[in-house]
């Protein structure tokens, strides 16, 4: 363990170090400590009247000189482990590197790293080690130990932001919506706000604004982000692409499917082969008709991070073409993913729960996933997959209970509504199941290319039913 004075000296370079960059898998968010961005960004977005989409361009990639830095840490470390501030700058670079590639791998490394950094030293005089150690388990999906650590960081610094921002986005993931509206809402009280900090707030915003069924307020937030995102000196594309990618999903959302596509595509010119993107613009494809499209997007995808859902999809493509043989593969592929590691397997565990149930296969396993899931993370996301997942198991009164809970904010969400409609239609309730159903299809026709189906088929038997009924 270093020695009292040596912890005294190395204390005022980490508390200098702490602004040089704040990394979060949320939102694919970079806090930097430029007193020029957050001069640059309010110019640029002084009227509030602006509602355009800045045209997209290829940002230049750091993607060499991160890697000549990653290895250079590396190599700094394995010399001198207890050098806890390039133990923490070595963790902020791995998770830059999980949300450019989504490989799981720097998120073992980054975990690693911030954990040497704080043991080495007291987070009383390691800020920087406390930050990142709280960003790798929010990127872990271990939101209760996040939550527990920003609020040290809170206690610690409390006249910064970004410990807020990092307790409210763990708030936000256990379903505390109240407590996270209040850090955030404290996150902005700040005075001198650097630019993309007011980047960090607005995604933020936007997120909350769709959890309360509002994709107006969160198509005009993420507008903004993505104006203040190229704003600043030098724009990160990651943070732009991602702006550009949530603008394609909240328009997708609605339905505005040329439009989602038209992000997307967007977010692939700032970062080319963007792994988000290009799932997403599969998903798009196959909703807009374009099978073979789309199969080729979500092989692109994959490729680069096979993600369970995006492997999922790709099976769901497999099959409409009637490629049997490669959905299956797709759909075996999925359960392996799921169980490479155990980090995986925390990550997943909503994924392959929702996999099961849409499939029909594995009903009980499926609803196990999604409690465990629950019971660490209880959004609205997690209610509803506990509810699709009763339904599939039989459990019908499960299955009512949480569907409440997933819809108590208003989201509007096609597959949120269309497990609704098909839990009240099991329940008997034709009237709130029909209702369900159609508001899924007005809102998002093509929701999902074998599941918006299935609605219309439910949908169509249940109209003809009160068609009989009244004949």
């Amino acid at each position: 363990m270093l020695q009292v004075d040596k912890q005294q000296s190395l204390m005022n370079l980490s508390n200098k170090s702490l602004g040089w960059k704040l990394i979060l898998q949320y939102g694919g968010l970079f806090v930097f400590s430029v007193a020029a961005a957050y001069l640059a960004v309010w110019a640029a977005v002084s009227f509030l009247g602006n509602r355009s989409v800045p045209p997209a361009s290829a940002l230049q990639s750091d993607e060499a000189a991160n890697r000549q830095t990653i290895l250079f840490l590396e190599e700094r470390t394995k010399a001198d482990p207890e050098d806890f501030i390039a133990q923490n700058k070595l963790a902020g670079y791995y998770l830059q590197q999980v949300r450019e590639t989504g490989d799981l791998t720097y998120l073992k490394l980054a975990a690693h790293a911030s954990q040497t950094s704080v043991a080495t030293l007291q987070p009383e005089h390691n800020i920087d080690g406390l930050a990142e150690l709280t960003l790798a388990e929010l990127t872990s999906h271990e939101f209760a130990a996040a939550r527990d650590h920003a609020l040290q960081l809170i206690q610690l610094q409390p006249d910064k932001s970004f410990p807020r921002q990092m307790f409210g986005d763990a708030l936000l993931e256990l379903g505390q919506f109240d407590e996270a509206k209040k850090a955030y809402w404290l996150m902005e009280q700040f005075g001198g706000i650097q630019g993309l900090t007011r980047v960090a707030i607005e995604q933020r915003l936007a997120r909350l604004a769709l959890l309360h069924g509002d994709p107006r307020t969160a198509t005009e937030r993420f507008r903004k982000a993505l104006r203040m995102a190229l704003a600043v000196p030098a724009p990160q594309r990651e943070t732009v692409a991602w702006c550009r990618w949530q603008l394609g999903e909240t328009a997708f959302l609605t339905g505005d499917y040329a439009q989602a596509e038209k992000h997307y595509r967007d977010a692939l010119i700032t970062f080319p082969n963007y792994f988000r993107a290009l799932a997403s613009l599969g998903r798009v494809r196959a909703a807009r008709g374009d099978l073979s499209g789309a199969a080729e997007q979500y092989e692109k995808a994959i490729s680069i991070f096979p993600d369970p859902s995006y492997v999922a999809a790709l099976g769901d493509v497999y099959h409409l073409l009637g490629r049997e043989q490669d959905s299956v593969t797709q759909f075996k592929l999925v359960q392996a993913i799921a169980h490479l590691s155990i980090v995986a397997g925390n990550l997943y565990n909503r994924q392959e729960a929702l996999f099961y149930a849409d499939h029909d296969l594995q009903p009980e396993k499926a609803y196990e996933n999604a409690i465990q899931e629950y019971s660490v993370r209880k959004d609205i996301y997690g209610a509803d997959a506990v509810a699709w997942t009763a339904l599939k198991a039989g459990k019908l009164p499960e299955a009512q209970a949480a569907i409440k809970e997933a819809l108590k904010l208003g989201t509007r969400d096609s597959k949120l509504l269309y497990h609704a409609g098909m839990i009240a239609r099991a329940a008997g309730d034709r009237a709130s199941s029909a209702s369900f159903l159609k508001q899924a299809l007005d809102l998002s026709p093509e929701f999902d290319p074998i599941q918006a189906r299935i609605a219309r088929k439910a949908l169509a038997a249940l109209t003809e039913g009160n068609a009989d009924a009244a004949n």
